[in-house]
This record gives structure tokens, sequence and C-alpha cells, in this order.
């Protein structure tokens, strides 16, 4: 590791000009120095300025903001000096970067690989004959099944995590000496990114690659970093080694994130930040974190202060690092509201099969021949009234393709979908009468592709107001306020436009969306992924109430399998499609019986850096179930034989409801628990 930085970014200031006219600061006086071969984690709250400053350092800025002050050094010459040209062949090539959405990132209207040939072509010596291996090599490395059949598909025809995954290709296409990652796992399901990381560790360390990354997910920071810098209301507040910041935080803002964090043993909720940090252009008299600190003083309010450096190696921005020390870490939240026993019915499902492929219109021509198996098939789920249930699984195990079935925008193959009160849903959403929309709300994974970037945040929220309760003018702009405050927004986001927001805080505008129209049943499908952690505290809570008071019933999607652990009453896992394992949380989690839900659980990364992951050696993901069997033959780390291969496992039931479907007998599975 050289000690003359790659990234120098010194004093950096960026903001926008307010209706006043006077510049609003959204970064402040912002220092970041990364080496080769060093990889640095950039944490806080969705709107702290982490994404800014990802893309200040590539000499970027998003539309209305300007740089005030400060310089942004990559190998040796200021990014915002440079020309156009300059420019172009740094991005791409010698500065990558992975954004947090991979649908802004891929081009809708071409092939993946025709994108994947581009970046190549652009950025590597490479002969055009060897673009084809080089991009199946790229795809492989990213664990995406069967390349050269993903090559040929749109990004339409990829999953949200498997968009992710080729973006990640994208950008080490052209092998950088940087790397600049803005959430690039929050699409991704545990194993994948698991191998994932340890994929961008292994690069790091071999191609000498500097990292700058950019999460909310303080497990993935402890597994990739050796720096984390901590950033509050466009501040650095604490920077230094990442043991050292999440072992013994020197500041009270880093202690309430780590709080916030869902535990995998740990069966409550967790604690949510109490407050919200200061909009732009607010008073910055004392420190910005004084008004949510359990530890602020008269003298907090009134000096700003500075950075200090610490015994652990840490630089904090308190003046009471020594009581932080102190201040309790653990996320004992408010009390799981559990789903009474013998509630009546919300949902059923029977025996569901969903197929993405359709025959043309020459099929009936053609002689008869088997199809490929179905992408979901035989879904039998009941679901009772104020139920959580939790829907896990790897990336295309059809989780959301579920949710979408069950909210009419994709028919099933087979099978029906019936409310608690027999009436059978239509297929279709078109031809559902407006109770039943209002009845069944769904909260969408990229709310890019659910939020009309046209309308203002209280268009948006008018549209389910108006709508279903026929509310107009001053009283529907108070109810779309009190959505807003449901999701820690405040009115004065009412008349933005989602361009104007950050992936976190457009995603609560999404949640509020939904909650506006009073849902009986609300389908979440990974709502939580752009959260920062205490905004997913705070919405986690929300959850918990609403149920609680309403008894709303969820049926929740989430790669996060400690979210699902702390918000869930049962979990249902998932494979290519298959229903493997059911049964209520506590027990699914304390004691797995399915391989494949062992095999989730020992991926689950945790904010400690003295913690790694168990995976498979030899792990190759799966583009499509086998045609007879158990789904999980091809990768199950205790496969029996041939029966494994040739006969479909049967259901075995055991108590309260768990389940699992696997030749091994459960009283043997049993045995081995969790390792």
């Amino acid at each position: 590791m050289t000690t003359q930085p790659l990234i120098d970014i010194r004093g950096l200031c960026v903001g926008f000009r307010g209706r006043s006219g006077s510049m609003l600061p959204v970064l402040h006086g912002i220092d970041l120095q990364v080496c080769r071969g060093e990889s640095i984690g950039i944490v806080g709250e969705s709107g702290s300025g982490k994404s800014t400053l990802a893309l200040a350092a590539m000499g970027y800025l998003k539309h209305g903001l300007q740089r005030i002050s400060g310089e942004v050094i990559y190998n040796g010459a200021d990014m915002f000096t440079r020309t156009a040209a300059e420019l172009a062949r740094i991005r791409g090539g010698q500065l990558g970067l992975i954004p947090q959405n991979s649908g802004q990132a891929l081009t809708p209207t071409l092939r993946i690989g025709r994108q994947l040939d581009e970046a190549l072509r652009l950025h590597c010596a490479l002969p055009a004959g060897a673009h084809t291996a080089r991009a199946i090599d790229l795809l492989t490395q990213v664990r995406l099944p069967d390349p050269a059949a993903i090559l040929r598909r749109y990004p339409h025809e990829l999953s949200g995590g498997q968009q992710q995954r080729v973006a990640i290709a994208m950008a080490l296409a052209g092998e950088p000496d940087a790397l600049l990652l803005d959430e690039p796992t929050t699409g991704l399901d545990v194993t994948t990114q698991a191998h994932i990381l340890e994929l961008l560790r292994d690069l790091a360390r071999t191609r000498n690659m500097a990292m700058v990354y950019v999460s909310h997910d303080l497990g993935v920071i402890a597994r990739v970093c050796d720096r984390v810098q901590v950033l509050y209301a466009g501040e650095t507040v604490l920077e230094g080694p990442t043991r050292a910041v999440l072992k013994t935080p020197a500041h009270p803002y880093a202690r309430g994130l780590l709080a916030s964090i869902p535990r995998l043993g740990e069966s409550t909720l967790p604690r949510a930040l109490e407050g919200r940090p200061p909009s732009p252009g607010s008073d910055r008299t004392g420190c910005a974190f004084a008004p949510r600190c359990a530890l602020a003083t008269d003298h907090c309010r009134a000096i700003h202060p500075p950075m200090v450096q610490g015994g652990t190696g840490q630089e904090s921005r308190c003046l009471y690092p020594e009581q932080t020390a102190q201040m309790d870490m653990s996320g004992s939240g408010a009390p799981l509201s559990c789903c009474p026993r013998n509630s009546p019915l919300a949902l059923a499902l029977d025996t569901i099969a969903i197929r993405y492929d359709r025959p043309g219109s020459f099929a009936r021509f053609m002689p008869a021949r088997p199809g490929p198996p179905a992408t979901v098939d035989d879904i039998t789920l009941t679901i009772p009234q104020g139920e959580t249930l939790g829907l896990v699984g790897e990336s295309g195990s059809g989780k959301s393709t579920i949710l979408k079935t069950i909210a009419g925008l994709l028919p099933p193959a087979q099978g029906r979908i019936t409310l608690g009160d027999g009436t059978a849903l239509a297929p279709r959403v078109d031809k559902r009468p407006p109770d039943q929309l209002r009845r069944i709300q769904m909260v969408f994974q990229n709310p890019d592709e659910s939020l009309n970037p046209r309308h203002s945040v209280a268009d948006i929220l008018a549209q389910p107001l108006s709508l279903y309760f026929g509310l107009a003018g001053p009283e529907l702009r108070r109810r779309a306020t009190e959505a807003l405050e449901t999701v820690r927004l405040g009115a004065h986001y009412l008349d933005r436009r989602p361009g104007q927001l950050s992936g976190g805080e457009k995603q609560r505008v999404a949640i509020a969306r939904a909650f506006a129209a009073a849902p009986e049943i609300v389908l979440c499908d990974e709502i939580t992924s752009a959260l920062d952690v205490s905004v997913q505290a705070a919405v986690l809570e929300l959850l918990n109430d609403l149920k609680a008071r309403h008894k709303t019933t969820f049926v929740f999607v989430s790669h996060d399998l400690t979210v699902v652990h702390a918000l869930s009453d049962r979990v249902a896992v998932l494979y290519q499609g298959r229903l493997c394992e059911i049964g209520p949380s506590a027990t699914v989690y304390a004691a797995p019986s399915h391989p494949y839900t062992e095999v989730l659980l020992n991926a689950v990364l945790e904010p400690d850096p003295d913690h790694a992951p168990h995976l498979l050696t030899a792990d190759v993901a799966e583009l499509s179930p086998p045609a007879c069997g158990c789904p999980f033959q091809r990768r199950c780390p205790v496969k029996l034989g041939q029966r494994c291969d040739t006969d479909t496992p049967p259901w075995q039931k055991g108590a309260d409801g768990h389940a699992i479907r696997c030749h091994i007998p459960l009283s043997e599975l049993n045995k081995t628990g969790r390792g």
C-alpha cells in the first residue's frame, strides 16, 4: 500500500441554491483519503451525503448541486478541472462505479451481452473475438447462473438481484484502479452477497485496488472495509479503524446506529433513533446531533465540536467521547406484536403455479413437447388476519413473483387466491373492484420504478386518498402530511419530486402511499432494503404498531434474514419457486431443519469484524430447478443419493405447524441444528 492517496478529497463543500438565493450546504468540509489497496466504508443515515460524496469522487454532482469549495484529487489532479474527454477515459476504466439502483445503470432496450460488450470495448484492450469469453467470465465471477443465457436476456427478464450482479460485472469490466460502491449489495440475497464481498476483498488485494464503499449495512462494512467514516447531516462525525468504530464507537450517533440493527440471535425489534437529521440550510450552531443525543448539554448546543483524536485510533466530533463509551448499544426496542391464536383467515393461496414463459402464436401447430418447469409451483399458504408471514430465499426463488400474483399483476397459470371471507380474487388487477384494490396494497422494491418522476410527493400521496376516500383540498393535504409523518418525513417534502429525494427517502414515500389507503393486507417487497438502519428500525416499529392497532396482515419479502426474524410470526423458505420449509419464526431460526435454510442462515453477516459467514466451498448458483427430484439436490451439502435426484421430497410435519420438504427424516435434521 502506497502512502500517497489515490483519492484525496480536501475540505469538500457541496450545496444547492435555495429559494432565497443563498447556498444551502449538503456536504460540509469533508476530508477523505484512500490509498491503493485500501477499503473505506462511508456510513450514515439516508440524506447524510454518502452518495453525494461518492459521486463527487468521480467529479460528478447531481443536477442542482454545486461545489462550493474544496478539491477532489484523483491520481494527482482535481477531477473538477479535468476536461470532458479526460473524465470519459477515467470513468468506467480507471475509476469504476457500482450504483445503488441497477435499473439506472442498465439500458432497458439492450441485451445484457450488448451492454457488457460496450463496457469491454471502451475500457479494455481486448480483441473483439475475446469479448464474449470475458463477459461470461465476469458473469461467472458474480455468481450468475448460465452466463451464456444471461447475455441474451434483456434487463427486465432478470430479477432485481440478478440486475445488480450485472451492474457489478460491468463496473469490474475495465479492471479499475479504484471502485466506488454505492449500496451495491442492497438487492442481493445473503449467500450471493457473501460471495460478492469475498470477490471484492480478493480483487482489492490482488489488484491493489482502492475501494470506497457506501452502505447502511454495517455487517457489509465489517466484512470488507479497513476504515470507516461516519457522516451525519453532511459532515464527518467519526472516523477510524473498522474494528474500533464497530466495537467501541466514540460518537453517540454511531452507537445509535449499531443499536438500530436487528440481530440474528434476537427476536425483538431493534431500537430506532429518536428524531430526524436537520434539513439542509438549518441552523448549524452547536453539535448537529445534539437534538437527538442522550448526552447533549447546553455546551453541546452552543459549541460546534471539532474532530478530536481518541485513544483507539478514532477521530470523533464529540465533546464527551469518554461518556460515549458507557452508552448502551443493545437493540432492545418495542416487543413484537404477535398474531393472536385462532385469528380468522385473511388470505389463502391454493396450489399456485406461475409461469413466465408464454407459448407463441404458432405453438399450437408444433408437436407437443414438455416445457420448462414452472417458475413457481405448488404454493399453498394460509395467512391469518394480523399475521406477518416472511418469505425468504435467494434471488430468483420466486418471492417477488408470488407477491405480484397476489396483487394481480401476474396471473397464475393454475390455482386460486381467496380472501378470508371466501371471496376469490380475480387473477388480474384490472378485473378487481375498488374495495379489493384498497384492501390489498403493495410496496415495491425499487421506488424509482413505482413513483412517477413528474409528480410531487403531494400528488403521489393524493392518489389513494382521493381515489378511496374522496378527499380534496386542505383535508387532503393534512392527511398526506400525516402519511409522511408515519414514515418520519415532514410536510416540507410534499412539494418535492422523487428526483430530489435520496434512495431511502423515496422508499419511505412509497411506503406512505401504501399505508394511506388503510389496507388490510400489505405486500412488502424488500421495502427496507434501501433504508438506513435507523429508519429501517422505525419502519419495523411502524409495521408492528399497525399490526397491533389494525390487525393488518403483512406478507414480507426480504433478503435480510435478521429483519425477517425481527418482524415475522412465521417464515416460509423458498428455493427455485418451491417451498422447502415453513414454520414459526422462532423455531426456524433457532434450529433450521432444511439444509437450504441452514445455508442461508450461515451466510448472514453481523456488524462484527470477528464474524465470518460460513459458505459452501463449491457453491454454484442455478437459473432454474431440475426437472424432477429435490429442487436443492445440486447444491445440498447432505444429499442422500439417487433418491434426491428422482423423487419429489415429502412434507414432514413437526410441532406448532413447522414443516419441511426433505428426504432426510426430520428427527435426524433436528439433531444437527444450525452449524
